[in-house]
């Protein structure tokens, strides 16, 4: 295991995730309720207290961050509260920090292609991204920028409590199943996504972000046997 393996699981063992195994991916958290209209002047509220995203877009917001200086615009989610499928990628890019919505540049295109491509619309999924704010430059969230925003990840997941989770890229398959493993050892088969308080499951798919795809578009192979994985999964239920 290299340095910045190690590294990142201290991280992760100081942050509250405990159960960590060397060569299966981990799984965490749990909740669910609609949006409604709440009170967002008051920010006293806990995250373990917040039922609904509008007041986790609110604590988010209010959290201090470097990201934040350097953003325009909090980016949390798009898409239905009510889907059964969550899909997660990075964190937004100059088009997403402008519109406040995931997934909207070329990236978030290809995404539509692809999830046209198995019968889904995007406006019937749930999709946010490991980081709300934009980092600098467009570059890689690093491992403690993903540990910052992983607790309110996993309350978006508690709160929308889907059934699959389909995670587009290295970054968010490491907040979601805490592994150093990498992309392609963690493509091809299902994992789970347990709460932390284990009473909620996910089934959880790995593949490739739409953002690498454009850059190297070889490996659109593999993402449509991934994307046809899911369809088997989503039409058995």
């Amino acid at each position: 295991m290299n340095q910045s393996n190690k590294e990142y699981i201290r991280l992760l063992i100081e942050s509250g995730v405990h159960t960590l195994l060397k060569e299966t991916p981990n799984n965490h958290h749990k909740l669910n309720e609609k949006l409604e209209d709440t009170n967002l002047d008051d920010n006293s509220k806990t995250l373990h207290e917040i039922s609904n995203i509008k007041e986790l877009i609110f604590k988010i917001s209010c959290h201090e961050t470097p990201l934040k200086k350097t953003a325009n615009r909090i980016v949390v989610f798009d898409g239905d509260i009510n889907s059964k499928l969550m899909i997660i990628g990075e964190a937004p890019g100059k088009e997403e920090d402008e519109k406040g919505k995931p997934f909207v540049g070329r990236a978030g295109q290809l995404l539509v292609k692809m999830l046209g491509a198995i019968n889904l619309k995007r406006e019937n999924i749930y999709i946010t991204n490991v980081i709300p704010w934009r980092p600098p430059n467009n570059r890689t969230p690093t491992e403690t920028e993903i540990l910052e925003f992983l607790p309110y990840l996993q309350k978006q997941i508690d709160i929308i409590k889907p059934s699959y989770i389909f995670l587009l890229g290295t970054t968010a398959a490491k907040a979601i199943l805490a592994t150093p493993l990498s992309l392609g050892k963690l493509r091809g088969q299902w994992h789970k996504y347990n709460s932390l308080n284990l009473n909620f499951t996910a089934d959880v798919l790995v593949s490739y972000h739409p953002a690498f795809l454009l850059r190297s578009p070889n490996y659109k192979k593999e993402a449509w046997a991934d994307l046809q994985m899911l369809q088997e999964k989503l039409n058995e239920n």
